[in-house]
């Protein structure tokens, strides 16, 4: 079966890259043309683990290609994906520009059946929106149908999520589009995945739903944080207890400076929005994007509150991006919390192992780029960890020591043991650890 996947960014990319690993013949299409010819050269333009290899491999064995050209790739195709960015507007709302591009496109390069698939994440009623673009620039001639197939992608992790995910959600209203995205997904059946067959409004919503509950945990637990610090308890150990009910589950219950990146903020933005456009007030979701907003000003606060004002003071800051195993910056606590710092008059040395070539994009200038996390420390007066990279989890305490002109670690995502940094002569600051 013959795929094509529209939009080569973070989703189109894996799902065309893993669709073609499972023996489909796959043509991605881009239309930026130096993102095609990075592609075209085996290199990816963003970091994922795993996927350049992926993408090398299923490319040189010919089941995956690229073009700009989205008429080629409707017609050479029975199933077209899209997968082009949905991006906030200021009011929450999503901008489906690219997706009423790329419908406008398919309709006039419709030349037979086709099962036209939303995998972006879209507000209900986009799928429908799709259908109706396409039906009035192909002027009904040619017979298609739509469907909706969400992502669930984790960055970081996003080809485990594809090969063997939690479950596939497939809305679709006939037997025939139903069977042909089944077939699709055919690999998973062997290891058991369950399949959520459902309508097309509900599949949309599913996503939604997810990312708004996981979204909710977080603003939750650092609730619980701001709590615990004040009475003296330990939210980890609390966590911990939370999480050993089976009803809770121990995932997504681990404070620290809040959620970022480019689905769970804009996507709860999105919910809450066209919930109010529906006549409904999501009142919970609204409270977990305020807790969220509330909890990176808490985190500058933190550093301020420790260093009795950072005006003048060298501070070392470890991560930048929104989560460890990407480059994505989008929206990242640690990015915010630099930006507050270097407004309050703070001087900045910082390190990421993947982010810094997206932040220099909007800290260049500002802070100081350094080649380790010892090169940041040199002359500054703390060590603030904002993102929980595997390689922050062991540093050298003796050597930061030397570095440091105090041995103080605000360690913001909770990933050092206090009393066993303390035993190594550091002051220790957490988020909710009493």
């Amino acid at each position: 079966m013959h795929i094509c996947v529209v939009g080569a960014g973070y989703a189109g990319l894996v799902t065309a890259a893993c669709f073609a690993e499972f023996g489909l013949k796959v043509i991605c299409v881009e239309k930026d043309t130096e993102k095609l010819h990075t592609l075209r050269e085996g290199k990816i333009p963003f970091f994922e683990p795993g996927l350049e290899e992926l993408v090398k491999r299923n490319a040189e064995q010919g089941r995956l290609s690229f073009s700009s050209d989205l008429r080629r790739g409707v017609r050479e195709s029975l199933v077209i994906f899209i997968c082009v960015g949905t991006p906030s507007r200021e009011d929450g709302s999503v901008d489906l520009s690219a997706v009423d591009e790329v419908a406008r496109q398919i309709g006039e390069s419709l030349d037979g059946y086709k099962l036209v698939v939303t995998k972006s994440t879209v507000p209900v009623g986009t799928t429908r929106r799709v259908e109706r673009i396409i039906r009035e620039c192909s002027q009904g001639a040619y017979q298609f149908e739509v469907a909706s197939n969400p992502e669930f992608l984790r960055e970081g992790s996003a080809i485990e999520d594809f090969m063997r995910p939690n479950r596939v959600v497939i809305g679709a209203e006939s037997d025939q589009a139903r069977a042909i995205l089944k077939d699709l997904y055919s690999p998973l059946y062997l290891i058991e995945t369950p399949f959520v067959i459902t309508n097309i409004e509900t599949a949309e919503m599913i996503k939604y739903a997810s990312n708004a509950f996981l979204a909710t945990k977080i603003s939750f637990i650092n609730e619980m944080a701001n709590l615990c610090e004040v009475i003296g308890a330990d939210v980890h150990q609390v966590a911990k207890a939370m999480g050993l009910d089976h009803r809770i589950g121990p995932k997504f219950l681990h404070p620290g400076p809040g959620f970022g990146g480019s689905c769970f903020p804009k996507d709860a933005r999105a919910l809450a929005h066209f919930a109010r456009e529906a006549g409904v007030s999501l009142e919970l979701v609204e409270a977990v994007l305020r807790v969220n907003r509330q909890q990176r000003e808490r985190m500058v606060e933190k550093v301020e509150r420790v260093l009795e004002g950072v005006e003048g003071k060298t501070l070392a800051l470890l991560g930048l991006t929104f989560k460890p195993n990407t480059d994505d910056i989008r929206e990242a606590p640690a990015v915010y919390i630099a930006d507050q710092l270097l407004v309050k008059g703070g001087i900045l040395r910082a390190y990421d192992p993947a982010g810094m070539k997206n932040a220099s994009l909007v800290l260049d200038g500002k802070i100081t780029f350094c080649e380790d996390a010892y090169e940041a420390a040199r002359g500054s007066e703390a060590l603030i960890i904002a993102t929980e990279w595997n390689q922050f989890r062991n540093l050298d305490f003796g050597r930061l020591k030397k570095e440091l002109k105090r041995p103080l670690l605000i360690d913001l995502k909770n990933i050092y043991e206090p009393s066993k940094v303390r035993e190594k002569g550091f002051e220790y600051i957490g988020v909710g650890r009493g």
